[in-house]
This record gives C-alpha cells, sequence and structure tokens, in this order.
C-alpha cells in the first residue's frame, strides 16, 4: 500500500449523542488510518433534518477528543476537501442526482404520499415497506412513464417530485468485503431507493458516495446494517463512472442477554445497566484509554494473548483481516476489568482529581491530601473512579449500620469491651497515624490476651460498617481520630 494512499472517514448524523457503537467505528478508522500513515476525515451526514439534534455535533466533536481520536480533516479543523458538513453541500449532489438521470441510471418520481400508500397496501409483504422497483415502477407516476416533455413542465411548475435509483431487474451485484470476503445480492431483491428527496436534499446513499469519491475516501469502514445498501452504492459509483472505495463492514454489538440474542438495542441496554452513549461513559468515570481498549477487542481480534493496549500499540496491531464478520456481545464485566487496569496506572493525584467532582456533588468536605490518603488505600479495589466515593462513603460519613455476615462472623461477646478498651487508649494518643494505631491495638491484645483478630475485626465493622476493605489502621487514620472514637462507642453500644 503506497505511503499516504489510505484514506478512511467516520460520518456519523447528528440526530442525538454518540452511541457506543459509532465510537467504535470512528476507533478502527482511526487505527487503520494511523496504521498506514493516511488521514482520517470527519464528516457530518446533517441532511435529513427532520431528525437533526442542535448540538448533537459538538457531542460528536467532544468524543472524539476526550478519547483521544483527532481528525486530520472535518469541521473545526478544515482541509482542502470544505465543507464537511453535508448540509452545506447540496448543490453537487443535485448536479450528480441530474448526472444520474441523464445516464439511465436514475428517474424523476412525482408520486403523492396517498399514491405511496397504495402502493404499501398492495404490498404482499405487508410490512409496510413500499416495494418501489422494477417490478412496480411502470405503474407510478414517474418519468418511466411519462412523456419528457410533460416530465419538463412538470419541474419547471415546481411540482414535488424525489430522484430514484433505477436499479436493473435481472442481475447479481457482487462487491468484495475486507471482513466478509466476497458478497452478492440479487438486483431483484433491492428496491429503488430515493437519491434525492423532494426538499431537495439528499438521502444518505447519494451524499455519501459523491462525498467518498470527491473526498478521495480509499476505504469505507462502517457497520454492519449498512452491508445491504452498498449493492446500490456499486450501482451508483459504476453509473458515475467511479471507481468505488474497498468495503469493509463491521460486525454488530450484540447484546449480552444470551436468551434475547439480537443487536444491542437502546432497551436492551437500559434493562441490563449497560450505558449506550459515549457521555454515559465519561459521566460514569470511565477512563477514556480503557474504554478505547476495549471497543478496540469487540469485533477484533490481535491474534496474541495480550488484552491491554495503549492507542499507540492498537495502530501497531490493528489490522482489518482480524476483524471477525460475526456479531460480538458486548461485556459489562470485561470492560470494567480493563478499565480497572487503567485507574491502577494512575497516580494518586489523578485519581483524586477524578474523584473530587463525585465528592464535591455528594456534599462531602474533604481536603485534597485526605482524599489522596483514601484514593491510595482504595486504588486497587475500584473499577471506575467514582467508586473512590460512592463504594466507600465510610470515609466521609458514619455507617448507619453494620454487615449482618460480618457481625455473625466477627461480632462476640467480648467485642464491645475490647472495643471500648481501644478506644480510650486511642483517645489519649496526640497523633493518630496508622503504625500508632497498631502498636496501641497490639499491646492491648498482648494484656488482655487475645488475637490481634479480636479487636481488629470489631473495630474495622464499627468504623466502615463492613467486615473487608483496605488494612484497617489505614482506614482509621484516614477516617480521622474523632469519627473513629465516636464510631466506635456507638458499635459497642448498638452492637452490645
Amino acid at each position: 500500500m503506497a505511503h499516504g494512499s489510505v484514506r478512511v472517514r467516520f460520518a456519523p448524523s447528528p440526530t442525538g449523542l454518540l452511541h457506543i457503537g459509532g465510537l467504535r467505528t470512528a476507533l478502527y478508522n482511526y487505527l487503520f488510518a494511523r496504521k498506514h500513515d493516511g488521514e482520517f476525515v470527519l464528516r457530518i451526514e446533517d441532511t435529513d433534518r427532520s431528525r437533526y439534534v442542535a448540538d448533537a455535533e459538538q457531542n460528536i466533536i467532544d468524543a472524539l477528543q476526550w478519547t483521544g481520536l483527532d481528525y486530520d480533516e472535518g469541521p473545526g479543523v478544515g482541509g482542502e476537501h470544505a465543507p464537511y458538513r453535508q448540509s452545506e453541500r447540496g448543490d453537487l449532489y443535485r448536479k450528480y442526482a441530474r448526472e444520474l438521470v441523464d445516464q439511465g441510471a436514475a428517474y424523476y418520481a412525482f408520486d403523492t404520499e396517498e399514491e405511496l400508500d397504495a402502493l404499501r397496501a398492495r404490498g404482499e409483504d405487508g410490512d409496510g415497506t413500499p416495494a418501489y422497483d422494477s417490478s412496480t415502477r411502470r405503474d407510478m407516476r414517474n418519468s418511466l412513464t411519462m412523456a419528457p416533455e410533460t416530465v419538463e413542465r412538470k419541474i419547471n411548475e415546481g411540482e414535488d417530485y424525489v430522484v430514484r435509483l433505477k436499479v436493473p431487474p435481472q442481475r447479481t451485484i457482487h462487491f468484495d468485503d475486507e471482513v466478509r470476503g466476497g458478497v452478492s445480492f440479487d438486483a431483484a431483491e433491492i428496491d429503488d431507493q430515493v437519491l434525492l428527496k423532494s426538499d431537495g436534499m439528499p438521502t444518505y446513499h447519494l451524499a455519501n458516495i459523491v462525498d467518498d469519491h470527491r473526498m478521495g475516501i480509499s476505504h469505507v469502514i462502517r457497520g454492519e446494517e449498512w452491508l445491504s445498501s452498498t449493492p446500490k452504492h456499486v450501482l451508483m459509483y459504476e453509473a458515475l463512472g467511479w471507481d468505488p472505495p474497498t468495503f469493509a463492514h463491521l460486525p454488530l454489538i450484540m447484546s449480552p442477554d444470551g436468551s434475547r440474542g439480537g443487536k444491542l438495542s437502546k432497551r436492551d441496554a437500559e434493562r441490563l445497566g449497560i450505558p449506550v452513549y459515549v457521555t454515559d461513559y465519561r459521566e460514569a468515570g470511565y477512563e477514556p484509554d480503557g474504554l478505547l481498549n476495549f471497543l478496540a477487542l469487540l469485533g477484533w481480534n490481535p491474534g496474541t494473548e495480550q488484552e491491554l493496549f495503549d492507542l499507540e500499540e492498537m495502530v501497531e496491531a490493528f489490522s482489518l483481516d482480524r476483524v471477525g464478520s460475526s456479531g460480538v456481545q458486548f461485556d459489562l464485566d470485561k470492560l470494567r476489568w480493563v478499565n480497572e487496569h487503567y485507574i491502577r496506572a494512575l497516580s494518586v493525584t489523578e485519581l483524586a482529581e477524578r474523584a473530587r467532582p463525585v465528592a464535591d456533588a455528594e456534599g462531602y468536605e474533604v481536603s485534597d491530601e485526605r482524599l489522596e490518603e483514601i484514593c491510595a488505600l482504595v486504588q486497587e479495589r475500584v473499577q471506575v473512579a467514582p467508586e473512590v466515593v460512592t463504594d466507600n462513603r465510610y470515609f466521609f460519613e458514619d455507617p448507619e449500620e453494620y454487615e449482618e455476615e460480618g457481625v455473625e462472623k466477627r461480632w462476640t461477646d467480648d467485642s464491645a469491651d475490647l472495643l471500648l478498651a481501644y478506644a480510650d487508649r486511642l483517645e489519649a494518643l496526640d497523633g493518630f497515624d496508622a503504625d500508632d494505631l497498631e502498636t496501641v491495638l497490639r499491646d492491648l491484645a498482648d494484656e488482655k490476651d487475645v488475637g490481634a483478630g479480636a479487636i481488629i475485626h470489631p473495630a474495622r465493622l464499627a468504623v466502615s460498617g463492613r467486615s473487608y476493605g483496605p488494612g484497617v489502621f489505614g482506614l482509621m487514620a484516614a477516617v480521622g481520630k474523632e469519627a473513629c472514637l465516636r464510631r466506635m462507642r456507638r458499635a459497642a453500644e448498638v452492637l452490645g
């Protein structure tokens, strides 16, 4: 492959927040471009004005910036193929729509909504899809059934029309796919797709092939849902005398719910507690590098045992021939496992910076120094940064209840007396560091002729409400003297 010959694009529609599947598509395009010293283009496909959401484009750009997937051309960056918003390229699409009509590869259609509804009602399948194709187009009002002067008059008089692709009926349309190998479609199964709508805006199909050609896109790497549209695109490339790009259709992201199977829908995701949008992952405290690492492996197999990759390592290892064609199940536990490794790689200061907004939002007043102390204690135990706070509230507030299993297993008839004796000795201390707390406890245990655990376990339960967690002396030092004494005396009273 020649140096710099690779040009790929990520072309989302600004119809809402960027979906996690969209980010994976962007990532694979980015990896492929960087691997081959190519260009990665961001193009906004905003021709469906009925579904357009005002701040969706910014959300897409923010998501790419947050994850470090920097694009070489696109909105805000510019480039020689500007503009990169399809809504600003309308004249171009109308020009090529006319050219397709002139070539006999497309035609004008003047059918009203009522006429299309009637066609729909006649449809054998009854699924609400208007089978406007080679078998029905001769019964409709279009430039294939009208005299040329009638067509010209209707257009001049401003009558609404669309431009439709004229799919040849008896033909097999074949193309090669980098992920799926050779793919064939029977043209008889393909409808005469609308290319230009009555508002003069193109559909995805026309705008996409015009822009991919004009922008010199060498490889179209997109989701499997576009596979069935590709034969229509191949027909247009042929009619316009253009070489098509190389296609690669990525596998679907499937629901982890085996019994239901199928593509991961928004409804399934909500039911299973899986975030759907990139924004959700950011708000949930996932590390952007961890999220990309997980997404890369959701469809691509590096062919080695390695599971943790930074972006540079991914670029080095990535190839389309190791992308699978069958759907891959989303595994939230795996994502959390991957993210946990990125959390552990942070400095304590970095982790505290990520935990700070959560502590503030919860109304916990905690100094930077103390928050870092807490982070150092729990860093090995959290999978996402907010858990520093949300899973360890005992650092910030007194426990309201005590873990039943822990009390049953660890609280004995002597526990209250031992705990009160320990609290009294701690009260006399000047300092309150982990070493002092341990020395006092072990001395007391020797005096009372009990194992250290006889005091350690009740102390942990009293201070944190739990029987597990980081080392008890570090935990108590981070909670602080006043709170520890208060909690120990309360537990002795409540648990008796």
